[in-house]
């Protein structure tokens, strides 16, 4: 029996439907969506929103770039990196440093790709949808590839090799790939589970749950000195953008589903 998109419910989070849009570009959003619908399915607004965003996110994460570059030749915002980074490497010892190597591994992309793809399995199977499918494809998807290009476009160098924890990484730091795929799949788990919680602590939990685990994640990279602390910062900003992006996109999907221009055209 094939899987259906999405079950009735996953459609608010709470009280609050998610189809329902009060903020002026929100609602301009979706009069942009219902028009592309004229022409391609829900699936197909899903898929060129997310799109569209994943550019802009590429156009933040290069911007980025240079802004850093600008402020760290004039000794600006980037100038506590190396202070925070003295104060972690006051602060280790051997026990914590294996501790924090072990966990900074689970927010590695082989690590975040394979709890994700565990917790996705897990949902779709309990909940019989594919939503959880769909919308953790799109997002794993994402990040890794920010991960990619920002590294590619900025090309910063990481902690000298002396300051850092082994085992050691040669590819560009910023931004802080854990930081952003821990923020953005984690986020995303946060999101599905909302869709289906219905008591106010429990979704609070999550949400904490999920925030928790990228903050921690992306602080053990700055203690093990693989990443300057702006690094990190970059990475958490990118993975909330693109996270609000699909999340965006994924509301405009259930929006025009649930009132096709077909539909309204009748009205």
């Amino acid at each position: 029996m094939p899987l259906p998109d999405s079950r009735p419910g996953e459609d608010k989070i709470g009280g609050t439907f998610l189809t329902r849009w009060n903020s002026r570009l929100g609602q301009w959003l979706v009069r942009l969506a219902r028009r592309l619908a004229r022409s391609v399915s829900s699936h197909g607004v899903l898929a060129i929103t997310a799109t569209v965003g994943g550019v802009l996110v590429i156009a933040l994460t290069a911007l980025a770039g240079g802004i850093y570059d600008s402020v760290a030749e004039g000794d600006g915002i980037s100038s506590f990196d190396r202070p925070v980074l003295d104060e972690a490497i006051s602060r280790r010892n051997v026990t914590l440093d294996d501790v924090l190597t072990w966990f900074t591994h689970l927010g590695g992309p082989l690590g975040m790709t394979l709890i994700a793809a565990s917790i996705m399995a897990v949902m779709v199977w309990r909940w019989r949808s594919r939503t959880p499918l769909i919308m953790m494809m799109i997002t794993v998807a994402g990040s890794l590839t920010f991960t990619l290009v920002g590294k590619a476009l900025v090309g910063r160098v990481r902690p000298p090799q002396v300051d850092a924890v082994p085992p050691y990484e040669t590819s560009p730091s910023f931004p802080s790939g854990h930081a952003l795929n821990s923020t953005a799949i984690a986020g995303m788990v946060a999101y599905l589970m909302l869709l289906h919680l219905t008591r106010q602590l429990a979704r609070v939990l999550v949400v904490l749950a999920a925030t928790c685990w990228a903050v921690a994640i992306g602080l053990s990279r700055v203690f093990l000195g693989h990443h300057w602390l702006s690094d990190v910062m970059m990475g958490w900003v990118i993975g909330l953008v693109w996270l609000a992006i699909v999340i965006t996109a994924h509301r405009l999907f259930l929006t025009i589903r649930s009132s096709p221009p077909s539909v309204e055209a009748r009205e």
